[in-house]
């Protein structure tokens, strides 16, 4: 959700408990502010909070003007004091899978993982118990991507690319009507298209290029793996994902009030293919 509607967002996602205190909510106002002008984003976007067993993290995201640039992502453990992230690589989330269960709410925490390494000794091979230590800190940055990658969400219109291939915020966007925001199709996830390069050319033929250069939700494994659902009398729409539980998405049609925010433990529902 931007930082600058941040009271009005918090309002319209509060309806899946994903709520701030008072003190909270001045907070982050002022520092994101902050935030935007001492790293000149283009936006800055409270991306939402892990929930730890010791203290909680707060995340925000900075935007260059490039909508779908690399995203810069921060941390605070006070709403206040804002440390950047290093961005994700293929090695963290291959290093941090192994961890299970809750976050402690300490950057600084180490994991302990017990893993086989094969050891030669001559012409002996034999394996050996290694223990590899993880910080807490690269499980986070590990997660953070992951859940954007999967599950954070536009809809559609609210971006549009030029032809000279950056993309850029939608000033026209006005929201989407009432019958498109019952669709999933109306909503793409909010990065580079990885599905959409795989399609078959006579359907990218009825694709406008320069709003739907994105994947669609509609076509996320598995499915059923969102749920959509009308609150105050049609006035606004709410996706929520099943996969990784505590997105909520949110939209008010036929207005340009949207976003999403994540408020959970950082931990995958790998059984909802069963549940299904």
């Amino acid at each position: 959700m931007d930082a600058e509607g941040l009271l009005l967002s918090l309002e319209l996602a509060s309806g899946s408990g994903q709520g701030l205190g008072p003190d909270r909510r001045a907070s982050l106002l002022t520092s994101l502010m902050l935030v935007k002008r001492d790293y000149r984003y283009d936006r800055v976007l409270f991306w939402g909070r892990i929930l730890g067993l010791v203290s909680d993290y707060y995340i925000a995201q900075g935007l260059s003007e490039d909508q779908l640039a690399p995203r810069k992502t921060l941390y605070s453990l006070n709403c206040m004091e804002w440390s950047l992230l290093p961005p994700a690589t293929e090695e963290m989330v291959a290093q941090t899978s192994v961890v299970k269960g809750r976050f402690m709410g300490d950057p600084s925490h180490e994991y302990e993982h017990t893993e086989l390494q094969k050891v030669n000794e001559g012409e002996k091979v034999f394996e050996e118990e290694v223990v590899v230590q993880i910080k807490e800190e690269t499980r986070l940055v590990s997660i953070i991507d992951q859940i954007d990658k999967a599950v954070s969400i536009m809809p559609r219109g609210a971006l549009f690319k030029t032809p000279f291939g950056p993309t850029h915020v939608n000033r026209t966007f006005e929201g989407l009507s009432l019958s498109d925001a019952k669709k999933l199709s109306s909503y793409f996830h909010f990065r580079e298209a990885i599905e959409l390069k795989n399609k078959p050319l006579l359907e990218k033929a009825d694709l406008d290029p320069s709003l739907d250069f994105m994947d669609s939700l509609e076509y996320d494994i598995p499915k059923g793996s969102w749920s959509i659902q009308m609150e105050r009398g049609n006035a606004l729409v709410v996706l929520r994902s099943l996969l990784w539980p505590g997105l909520t998405f949110y939209h008010a049609p036929h207005t340009k009030n949207y976003g999403y925010i994540y408020v959970g433990t950082g931990e995958k529902n790998i059984d909802l293919p069963f549940m299904l």
